[in-house]
């Protein structure tokens, strides 16, 4: 049977853990040769190789810190090498940070670490990479929950979320007459390491899903599922669009 994804290639950033990880799986699943973004954890990023490779995927590891403004320049200067005349078909900027720390105490350091790795980072990153993407390719932003309700502790990381909104249906207006589709992907709370914190206790969890439609805790896949209908052809008339993942939180 064909993969929707064959012959396609794809950068997915953040793809050493969490959900950058199991999207990074399920478009090597459909048929893509991914490349594997990661900061420190080598590690992960070789296993995660290692797994795609097993199960009869395509993929490699490509390392570069995102808050580091020459880095990114590298990272572009990278994929373009390893695409070797390519075109990059899916452009997932699913890499952020998030701090979860009140009003009152955060500090401008806390800001502009988040707004460097989660807005400006991939903004450059798609900036750089746009004469790359083929016609037709697909841009996935990963955003959240947070740009669009109220969650305690969380300004600075929702300011940078409902950036990334705002840049997706600007960027869909400015890509459509290359046929490239912009989309982003709003996770509830998944679990993650991001999300230790919320969901490391029973008390945690059970307040999560008593603020969620559907009762349980997401997992990974849940969103990497969206990522892969994205992704594919049978997403062909959506862009510009901010799809909740979340569950059905504070519906």
């Amino acid at each position: 049977m064909s993969k929707p994804l064959a012959n396609k290639t794809a950068l997915v950033t953040g793809a050493s853990r969490g959900i950058g990880r199991a999207i990074a799986k399920r478009l090597a699943r459909d048929g893509a040769h991914v490349f594997a973004h990661y900061n420190r954890s080598s590690n992960s990023a070789e296993a995660l190789v290692g797994e795609i490779e097993e199960a009869g995927g395509s993929a490699e590891a490509i390392a570069a810190d995102l808050e580091d403004v020459k880095a990114v320049d590298r990272l572009v200067a990278d994929v373009k090498d390893r695409l070797g005349g390519r075109k990059l078909d899916i452009l997932v900027n699913n890499a952020a940070v998030a701090e979860f720390v009140a009003f009152a105490d955060t500090d401008t350091e806390t800001l502009d670490r988040q707004l460097a790795i989660n807005v400006r980072a991939p903004f450059q990153l798609t900036s750089g990479l746009v004469d790359s993407l083929a016609e037709g390719g697909r841009v996935l932003f990963t955003s959240s929950v947070v740009a669009r309700t109220y969650f305690p502790g969380a300004p600075a990381y929702a300011i940078t979320k409902g950036a990334i909104d705002t840049l997706t249906r600007h960027l869909a207006g400015e890509l459509g007459e290359r046929g490239i589709r912009v989309n982003a992907i709003a996770p509830g709370a998944t679990e993650t390491d991001m999300a230790e914190s919320l969901l490391g206790s029973d008390e945690g969890r059970a307040q999560v899903t008593s603020l969620q439609a559907l009762k349980r805790i997401g997992q990974p896949e849940d969103i990497a599922g969206v990522a892969g209908f994205l992704a594919g052809p049978d997403s062909a008339w959506v862009t510009g669009q901010v799809i909740d993942v979340s569950g059905g939180i504070k519906l």
